[in-house]
């Protein structure tokens, strides 16, 4: 049989089956009791007092910005090397995103770009925690005005912490991810987290409707006529309770799949420190990475063959990679809305075109990683 190593797969099992067993059998199938409880676990692990689940990521995002207030006239500064959602939630709202550079070797936003497009209409700026790196937030804080907000994109970094504190708490609100290709999964889903309890109270009435009550106050209250009030437009970014049981075993694992992850990284990153061509992710000074994914940068000027011509090569031995992520400002919408070229932020451009993922997840085995450190040797 052929080897085929996938660039990511998530990991469950039986709990996980059983884990959706009450919900079925209770009937008790949207937001309920299995969420509350996953929200407060999720909450208790990144050490916050509020956490709100949601469908993704992308709503949680458009969740807190739309608790913010933030409208036509804002500036949102977002960094330009990520997935296309963290500014497309800024879109959403009817403001402005601002994109900024990136720095090469932390793939994260670089402050002292932000630092050059803070204007008076900038309210926010998103810190991306790329790949479960958390961003430089003393830095990024020391260049920004008080009044100008930092939201943490938090996709890729449950489980990360920054100079000891958690991701999730180190700004205003987070947002994290739950899709397949995250370190733990509830299918899709996305979890905000805040230490503000007037915006987590009103996220809370936007992913609802607006409603002033909760369906799970409304449906065990004492009174069966009374229906919420409705004073904000919101909108339904509910998560179910099937996926509220999956995510607390899930959660359950989240420190033994990091651990595993991080073991794994710094294996890859002693094999492979032989090959001149081929740097090594980041490790951070008193924090934790996540390590969502391992991402290596391929040098240009040194490789033997380009990026994508490597990329075919081990494809072509069974080994998924992938490219980072995208340059939001080099794709089609952006370029045509806001006339962006490829050199305005030439840090997102390399990390786009010479970034690459190698598989590292909590389904391989040491026979996997020996044989992928295998074939990017054979390259030469």
């Amino acid at each position: 049989m052929s080897r085929k190593i996938q660039i990511s797969l998530p990991s469950t099992g039986d709990e996980e089956w059983q884990a959706t067993r009450e919900p079925l059998t209770t009937g008790w199938l949207t937001q309920g009791p299995k969420v509350a409880q996953f929200e407060k676990a999720f909450a208790e692990r990144h050490r916050v007092p509020h956490a709100l689940a949601t469908t993704s990521c992308t709503t949680a995002l458009h969740l807190i910005l739309a608790a913010m207030g933030i409208g036509p006239g804002d500036e949102v500064i977002v960094p330009s090397f990520t997935w296309v959602a963290t500014a497309n939630s800024v879109l959403y709202c009817g403001a402005t995103p601002v994109l900024a550079d990136v720095d090469r070797r932390t793939n994260n936003i670089d402050p002292a770009d932000v630092a050059r497009r803070v204007t008076p209409r900038t309210k926010a700026v998103i810190a991306v925690h790329l790949f479960g790196l958390c961003a430089d937030m003393d830095a990024l804080r020391a260049v920004l005005p008080p009044s100008v907000a930092i939201i943490e994109d938090a996709a890729c970094a449950a489980g990360a912490s920054y100079k000891g504190t958690p991701a999730g708490g180190l700004g205003l609100a987070a947002a994290f991810s739950f899709h397949p290709r995250k370190s733990i999964t509830t299918g899709e889903g996305g979890m905000f987290t805040s230490k503000d309890a007037n915006l987590s109270a009103t996220a809370d009435m936007l992913r609802n409707h607006g409603a002033s009550i909760s369906e799970e106050q409304r449906h065990k209250g004492p009174r069966p006529y009374l229906l919420a009030e409705f004073n904000l437009l919101g909108f339904n970014y509910r998560m179910t309770d099937l996926q509220g049981a999956v995510g607390l075993v899930q959660l359950g694992k989240l420190d033994r799949f990091i651990a595993e992850r991080d073991r794994w990284a710094r294996w890859y990153i002693g094999e492979l420190a032989s090959i001149p061509w081929l740097r090594m992710p980041v490790l951070p000074e008193g924090g934790q990475h996540a390590w969502q994914a391992f991402v290596t940068y391929v040098d240009p000027d040194r490789a033997p063959m380009p990026r994508n011509e490597i990329m075919e090569r081990l494809q072509a031995d069974g080994i998924s990679t992938r490219p980072g992520t995208h340059a939001i400002h080099m794709l089609g919408y952006y370029r045509e809305r806001f006339g962006c070229r490829p050199d305005d932020l030439p840090g997102a451009r390399d990390c786009d075109s010479h970034t690459m993922a190698i598989p590292l997840h909590n389904r391989m085995v040491a026979e996997d990683y020996a044989y992928v450190v295998e074939r990017l040797r054979a390259i030469g």
